[in-house]
């Protein structure tokens, strides 16, 4: 078995995969504290790296499975690994409703254009003109902006970070970590093999430090900027209750076994 997990070299991933750690051993959440839901895709090959209990998913459904996952024990740290086009794609619409809901659960979103796993086709969040495999003319469908849904959708805590810098990405997945509800990280990552343009250097000379917005509406704003200028950073966190703090069956008490089957027999 290889060392280290098999994707390029240069690889977004990597700063993803190193900064989820620290952030886990930050916070104190061992490998037995806590559990990773994986989706399909470049991102998901992190599942054989990581020292702790983790499902991989279906295409597109991790976030069916790490509510049931969060359902069953409310205690545990739920992480949802996800890509843009399996979590945004493929999962687009579970997406929307999980954010609607307020799960707490946190979303940690690799964002690289493509899919990267498939050789480089365009995924949701692919801006127009951008050329790959599936698009040789460029792309002519509008991106989707995963920070405006999330925040629209309903999400409380809605964060971009970029995994060229591992610690300014730690520092938001511990704080997406502690949050509680449904947290979305869209992290920016270069694909080193499928995409020449969003390169390292090309997020370096744009990416600048944001504020936490007071209103959604000014969330909304800061986040569709995007060219010259690229904002990092928590754009938007309230609290609420989750879709757990809200499910009348949820019970901290153990239910008695014989008591639940005279209900049935």
């Amino acid at each position: 078995m290889s060392i280290l997990p098999t994707w390029c070299p240069g690889c977004g991933d990597f700063g993803i995969w190193l900064s989820l750690k620290n952030a886990l051993s930050g916070l104190g959440i061992n490998p037995d504290g806590g559990v990773v839901v994986y989706g399909v895709g470049c991102h998901g090959n992190m599942y054989d790296w990581m020292d702790m209990y983790g499902v991989a998913a279906l295409h597109g459904r991790t976030l069916p499975v790490a509510q049931g996952i969060k359902l069953v024990n409310r205690a545990l740290p739920v992480i949802v690994v996800s890509g843009d086009g399996d979590g945004l794609g493929e999962g687009g619409n579970h997406f929307l409703h999980a954010a609607k809901r307020n799960p707490d659960i946190t979303v940690l979103i690799h964002d690289n254009q493509v899919y990267g796993l498939t050789t480089g086709q365009a995924s949701p969040t692919a801006k127009a003109g951008f050329k790959t495999k599936s698009t040789p003319e460029g792309v002519v469908d509008e991106s989707i902006n995963p920070l405006t849904l999330a925040i629209t959708a309903g999400a409380t805590f809605v964060a971009r970070a970029f995994s060229g810098d591992p610690t300014g990405l730690t520092e938001i997945m511990k704080a997406a970590l502690t949050h509680k509800g449904f947290a979305v990280v869209d992290i920016l990552q270069p694909c080193v093999t499928f995409d020449r343009v969003h390169t390292y250097q090309w997020y370096r000379e744009r990416l600048y430090q944001v504020a936490q917005q007071d209103t959604r509406i000014q969330a909304i704003e800061k986040a569709l900027e995007w060219g010259d200028k690229i904002p990092i950073g928590i754009f938007y966190k309230e609290d609420k209750p989750t879709s757990e703090d809200r499910e009348p069956v949820i019970t901290d008490q153990i239910p008695d076994l014989q008591e639940l089957l005279s209900e049935f027999i």
